[in-house]
Order: structure tokens, then sequence, then C-alpha cells
């Protein structure tokens, strides 16, 4: 399935000009991240996908949740199907622009970050630098990452979470942190006083790793 998605388009593209992916959180859509833009690089692409399931509330998500049950927090196929999506579509964007020798990054918030996760471990080569901002590694679709510490060296990590998430814990976002650091990946592991949500030196952290 294609998703649909909004773009920014520097003045000069090129195969080495390089393209973010932003997926957002649940209920949310493709103009949540979109704001980010004004402070990203110039010469990049910025793409945000809009997260293929309906919710309430004119919403998307790339997955149902629930709440109630923590154990069958994600509906595991829904998560797969979005997964399989997210890789198609990069796949075909970077195509679309011919970059054959350019850094591909993500970003993602919440769900956008739990697909993050699988797809920067799942396709290592595909990707460079990755953000998953108050979110988690989940297991359930991390089946089948790549452990190939040579193959995982060349992915750049920014994770951070808020002390007061009340939507994903702090506990389960530090499972971040032991995961990457089992696989030798380099990533950065930041908490903020925050809830669930990117608070002002989160986000200029973000930028900051970024723009290096």
């Amino acid at each position: 399935m294609n998703l649909d998605y909004i773009v920014r388009e520097p003045e000069n593209i090129t195969s080495t000009t390089p393209i973010l992916f932003m997926l957002h959180g649940y209920g949310s859509n493709e103009q949540d991240l979109f704001s980010f833009r004004e402070t990203l690089p110039n010469d990049w692409i910025i793409v945000s996908f809009r997260a293929p399931r309906d919710t309430q509330f004119e919403g998307y998500s790339w997955f149902d949740i629930n709440f109630n049950e923590p154990e069958n927090f994600m509906d595991v196929s829904q998560a797969k199907e979005s997964l399989n999506s997210a890789l198609e579509s990069i796949l075909k964007v970077i195509n679309h622009y011919g970059l054959t020798e350019s850094n591909v990054h993500l970003c993602g918030f919440s769900q956008g970050g739990i697909l993050c996760y699988a797809l920067a471990l799942k396709y290592p080569e595909l990707f460079n630098k990755i953000a998953c901002m108050s979110s988690y590694p989940e297991e359930k679709i991390l089946d089948g990452i790549v452990k190939d510490k040579k193959k995982l060296e060349r992915l750049r990590f920014f994770v951070s979470h808020g002390t007061d998430d009340a939507v994903i814990p702090l506990e389960w976002g530090r499972k971040a942190a032991d995961l990457l650091y089992d696989l030798s990946c380099y990533f950065t592991f930041r908490e903020y006083m925050s809830g669930h949500g990117v608070n002002q030196k989160n986000y200029m952290d973000l930028m900051e790793f970024f723009s290096k």
C-alpha cells in the first residue's frame, strides 16, 4: 500500500541529497512532525507520511492499541502491515528522486517511533540517522532484526522520552538503551521533564542531532 505524504523539496536535488522520513504518532497526522521542517537543514528533502488507519477525531494510526491490556498493547498484524507499507513507500520515494547515494534518515514519535526502530534494525543498510521520541522497541515486530555489528555501525540513534509520560512508560522507553547497547549501535538516550510530547529542550537536542 502506498502511503499518502507531504514533502518539502530543496532548490536542488541530486543523487546525494539527504532525505528525512517522518512517522507521526497515534491519532495525529502528517502535518504534526512536518512542522519541524523550519529548523531542519534546507538542503534536505523532508517527507512526512500519513498513517493508513483512521482513528476518532479525524486522526490516523499505524495500528490499533489497547490501553486496557498491556500484554496486547498493539495489534501486531496491523503493525507489520504498516511496517511493510512504510518500507515500500520509502523505497518508492527514494527511487522517484533518484537518491542513489543519499543519506536516508528517520524521525518517529510514539507509534511512529516504534516503527522506526523496526525499520532501522531490519534494514540498516538503508538508513543513517534515526530519531525515536516517546516510543519503545516492540519485540513483537523486531523478529529477524540484523545483529551483524558491521552492518549496524552506520546507524546513529537519538532516543528521547519524557519522565512523566503517561502513555508509554519511561521504563518501556529505557528498553531502547539496553537493546541498542547490546547490538553495539551508536546512540544517545535522553530523558526530559515532560509528558508524552516533545518539550523545547528535547526539540533543540533533536535539531542538533540532525544538523551534525
